[in-house]
């Protein structure tokens, strides 16, 4: 496996990577920090660092129960999350889990929201530059397309769909960092999907030129129209997690089944270190 995914220090490299922006608090669950935010309050974050000068880059994850279950069992993972500048609770498992444990979050944060409320953030004054990253071939450029269609005046500068394995070549994140530096992005969006997407920002950050850098999952797909979000109306009943499976099933179903029985194990262990 590349040098890019050894598992690293971060108690000794945690001070390296500090923001300049002070962080909401938080809540320890399962094993990560859990930020307190809505929306409003994670894009007001995100804006407030793309306008700052200073180019070290800052990282977003957005925790489904999915990685949480993942998190259990992969130190590297929970490494890179210990890396991460803001973690929002991407899944109302979570939150439901945190209001049951007495840490409580205020609300469901989903990337795939978070990412087009951002670039839908711009003003006359302030827009983001954008580099998207990751997808099959072809998906960053729908993506773009469709973007400018409702932002004209956004700027894409830029997009990569990296070939299968490409984590494991240090010449091609190499390659991928270069790209993503000559076009100087205020925002990375990466969708390389969990745990890739967390375990190459967490190895690469202090080297990327972007200004935030948000592990985004199938957000591109999504922008892209590869995939749909489910309706409000399922999305009100907390039911997307269904409407997902119905439309993908071969690549979900397996998944939702493992995090069912594994997410409420993890729960009550919760509890019982409470006590």
């Amino acid at each position: 496996m590349s040098a890019a995914f050894e598992m690293v220090d971060t108690a000794a490299e945690a001070s390296d990577y500090s923001s300049p922006l002070p962080n909401p608090d938080s809540h320890h669950l399962f094993g990560i920090d859990f930020h307190v935010v809505r929306m409003a309050d994670a894009v007001e974050w995100v804006m407030a660092r793309l306008q700052a000068a200073d180019r070290q880059c800052q990282l977003v994850f957005t925790p489904n129960v999915d990685h949480v279950v993942k998190l259990r069992d992969d130190l590297a993972f929970r490494q890179a999350y210990e890396r991460a500048d803001l973690v929002i609770a991407d899944g109302w498992p979570i939150v439901s889990a945190s209001r049951m444990l007495h840490k409580t979050l205020p609300a469901r944060v989903p990337g795939s929201e978070l990412v087009p409320t951002v670039i839908a953030s711009g003003t006359t004054d302030f827009r983001p530059r954008v580099f998207l990253l990751g997808g099959a071939a072809g998906v960053g450029e729908r993506a773009t397309q469709r973007l400018l269609a409702a932002h004209p005046h956004l700027e894409i500068v830029g997009t990569d769909s990296p070939p299968m394995g490409f984590e494991k070549s240090e010449q091609e994140s190499d390659r991928i960092v270069e790209k993503v530096n000559q076009a100087e992005p205020d925002l990375l969006v990466v969708g390389f999907g969990a745990p890739k997407q967390e375990l190459w920002l967490a190895a690469h950050r202090d080297r990327l030129r972007a200004k935030v850098a948000i592990a985004a999952g199938a957000t591109i797909d999504f922008m892209a129209g590869e995939q749909t979000r489910a309706p409000g109306w399922i999305q009100a009943m907390r039911l997307e997690w269904l409407h997902r499976i119905a439309t993908n099933p071969r690549r979900l179903i397996g998944r939702y089944a493992k995090d069912a029985i594994v997410f409420p194990q993890l729960v009550l262990k919760e509890m019982w270190t409470k006590k």
